[in-house]
This record gives C-alpha cells, structure tokens and sequence, in this order.
C-alpha cells in the first residue's frame, strides 16, 4: 500500500511543477524580453525629460522574486549622468492585485556632474496633487508605501569647481514618502579623519526628525521639521547645537580647506523653501543657515595679525594664535554657489583684541577688523583680502598714509595711531567711494 500511495504523490509533486512552469512560461511569453524592457525605459525617459538615455543592458525575473536590474546606465548630455547598475525588487502579493509596492531599491556608483544636473530643471510634466509621480496604465495603481527602502553605495556628486564627494546611505520610508530613518554618510575618507555621517529618526509619524550628525570629532544634534504653509509653499527647518567639532577636520571631510582652526560649538538654524511640491529641488537651492559660534582657542593658520599691523603693509602668511574667537555665520544658496558672511567677529588675545565682519563667496575674501593693541588703547584698521588659500590682510589707502606719518613721528605705536587717524579721515570724505570732479572753491 505504501508504493502506491508514494507513487500518488509524487504524480500529484509532477503535476504541480509542470503547472507552475507552464504558468511561467506563458507569463513569459506574453512579457517583453530584456532588450524591449531597456528599450522602453530609455524611450519613456526621453519623453519625459526630453534628454537621450542609454541602458547597457536590463534584466528582469518574477521568481523567486519579481526583480528588475538596469547596468551601465547613462544620459545623452556633454557630462553625463552615469548609473553602473541599480536594482529594483518588487513585493509578489500586492504584485497580484495590480499594485506596485516596490520592498528595496539598490543603487550602486552613480556620477552626478551639478552642471548636468541642472539641465533637468523644469522638464517633464508637473505632478499633479494626489496623482502617483509616474503614470501607470488602468487598473494598476501605487501602493501606500511605493518604495519601502532605498540604499546607494558610492553616489558621487561632482560640484561646480569639479570637487567630486562620494556619499554612501539609506532611507526607509513611511507614507507620503516621509522618511521614516535616514543615514548619510561620506565615503572614502582618509583613515586619520574622523567619519561624517547624519542619522535621522522620525517621531511617531510627526513630520519631526531627530537630527544626529557626527563630524569632525565632534556632533551636531537637535530636531529637523517639515510643513507645508498655508500658501501651499514648503518649509524645511532644524535647530542644531554644534558641539566641540574640529573646524579642519570639518572641512577636510569635505574636500575644503580654512584658515582657521580650532574646536568650534554655538547653535544653528537651518530655513529652506519652496514653492510646492514641483520645487522640491529649490529647497537644497535656497538654504539659509546662521551660527552664533565660539572657537577657544583658535588659531589663524594664514595670517599673522600681528605682522600686518607692525609694518603697516599687505601681509601674507604666518598665524595667529587667539584665546577666543566669536561671531555669527550666515550662508546663502544661491545657483552660483553659497554665500557666506561673517558678522560681529569677536578675537582676542593675549596681545590684542579684534573685531569686524568678512565675506566669502567663491573663495573670495572680503572684509574688515579693526585691531586693538595694548587693551583697547590703540585701533588698526585693516582690510581682508585674497582668496582661502592665499588670504591677505592690508591697510586702506587712508590708513595707509596715516600709518606712514605716525612712524615718522613716533616709531612704533605711533604707526598705530597714525593708521587709526588716517581711517577717520577716510571716513570723513566718504571711504574709498569715488568723487565727481569739481573745480575747487577759491579760498
């Protein structure tokens, strides 16, 4: 009884593998092969964007899992956007029931050039509110969550000054695309640099994050929140609280360099807005940030103050040792870059106090202090100049003549007062502006 009942079996084991093949195969059948998939993703694309798309090769299963793999994926652009392979893994069940709730979306080494990026602005069709952001032919619809995860590995992005940073990261999603976890996080760096990640948890489905970031040595954490206003724009804000984070490490970790060093903590608030939802790449664009920051000690590394002020001329190089250096930093996207200005800098020293403003854009310097030696006594004027490699510290022209007769009459601190004195008169007959010519009144 017992051959027959196993013989049974393994009919009824026969029957269903050869079902299930077949089921396959005419699944199959009426899909398209790999090269129709590449080919409808690059036409679609194009359509879209109105940019040409290049897809190496495409590949696509429905068991045991329904996957799709793109590889050696490009634009048609000068600079392209290049994609060495990214992966897509789609849920079977909701699948079944004609909805697409992709579970995982792997992307592996894409190159994003700014300038190629740009190019995308404004193309394509405007989202409409509540419809899904890619049109899907009746009765197929998006799940809730259309994408549970996304992971990249090695995406680099390639600025105007052709400074590439690679950043690895992950984000599992919630509805209405709100992050549920977040982590970024630069790759690639040298060993004696400490890591540069961000780490963000949502709290119990408020549109409030927790905001943690490690860099530098250092860690900046405090709260990120998303709104959209009632004039239909959209905000992004935070509140961080910097905390012993090494200024050159900072940089370093981002392929930049400073002039100043030293341990810097304060508190920081970020606003960015966009006009809706159409414009969310506008929030990267306008960011407005401001720091109230103190560095103690710090250390100028391209400047000697001190040099500068005792021969009264343009002065490169050297450093300046502080106890405390204090002030407010404001940033400013902008589409040409970010602008940066320092206001109500605080230094001091044991042998000297200063104050004054600076701004930098493109690498450009441009600013004021005003020194103060021996307790306050004695003020010099000085002009900051140059770029962030080769800053250069000078007295104005007036300065720089009233510096010249204080030395004649006393040497030393008298080319100190002189400065101060011939910044006055500077000041008197309105800076360094231009004059109309006029014929001078008869006396």
């Amino acid at each position: 009884m017992k051959h027959p009942v196993r013989r049974w079996l393994l009919g009824i084991a026969a029957v269903l593998v050869i079902g299930v093949g077949a089921l396959v195969l005419v699944v199959r059948s009426k899909l398209p092969t790999d090269e129709e998939v590449a080919a409808k993703i690059a036409e679609g694309f194009e359509q879209r964007f109105g940019v040409p798309l290049k897809v190496g090769s495409a590949r696509w299963s429905l068991l045991p899992m329904p996957m799709l793999v793109l590889s050696d994926v490009a634009t048609g652009q000068p600079r392209p956007i290049t994609l060495r392979q990214v992966t897509l893994r789609l849920k079977l069940a909701p699948l079944l029931h004609r909805v697409i709730a992709l579970d995982d979306v792997e992307i592996e080494s894409l190159v994003l050039p700014s300038a190629s990026v740009r190019a995308f602005r404004g193309k394509g069709p405007k989202p409409v509110e509540g419809a899904a952001p890619v049109a899907l032919p009746a009765p197929w619809t998006l799940a809730p969550v259309p994408v549970e995860r996304v992971r990249w590995r090695d995406l680099s992005w390639i600025d105007r000054r052709d400074i590439a940073l690679a950043y690895d990261g992950d984000i599992v999603f919630d509805p209405q695309w709100r992050p549920r976890q977040a982590r970024v996080e630069r790759a690639g760096l040298a060993s004696p640099l400490p890591p540069a990640r961000l780490r963000l948890d949502r709290e119990a489905g408020q549109d409030r994050w927790r905001t943690r970031i490690d860099v530098g040595g250092g860690t900046l954490n405090g709260v990120a929140r998303f709104e959209t206003l009632a004039n239909g724009k959209l905000r992004v804000s935070a509140e961080l609280d910097p905390r012993q984070v090494d200024i050159e490490s900072l940089v370093q970790a981002f392929d930049r360099r400073t002039s100043v060093a030293g341990k810097v903590s304060g508190h920081s608030t970020l606003v960015a807005e966009a006009g809706s939802a159409e414009e969310v790449s506008a929030l990267v664009r306008n960011l407005h940030t401001r720091t109230t920051f103190s560095v103690q000690p710090a250390t100028l590394t391209k400047l000697d103050v001190a040099k500068a002020v005792s021969t009264a001329g343009i002065s490169r190089g050297g450093r300046t040792p502080l106890d405390e250096l204090t002030g407010t930093l404001d940033t400013q996207g902008t589409d040409n870059g970010v602008v940066l200005q320092y206001s109500n800098l605080k230094a001091r020293s044991g042998v000297l106090t200063a104050s004054g403003s600076l701004k930098l854009f493109n690498r450009k310097l441009d600013g004021e202090i005003a020194v103060d030696l021996v307790d306050g006594v004695v003020g010099v004027p000085l002009k900051i100049g140059g770029t962030v490699s080769d800053p250069e510290l000078s007295l104005t022209g007036a300065a720089l003549t009233g510096a010249a007769i204080g030395s004649a009459v006393l040497p030393g601190v008298g080319t100190a007062i002189g400065a101060r004195v011939g910044q006055q008169v500077e000041k008197m007959f309105g800076g360094s502006k231009p004059k109309p010519n006029k014929p001078a009144p008869r006396r």
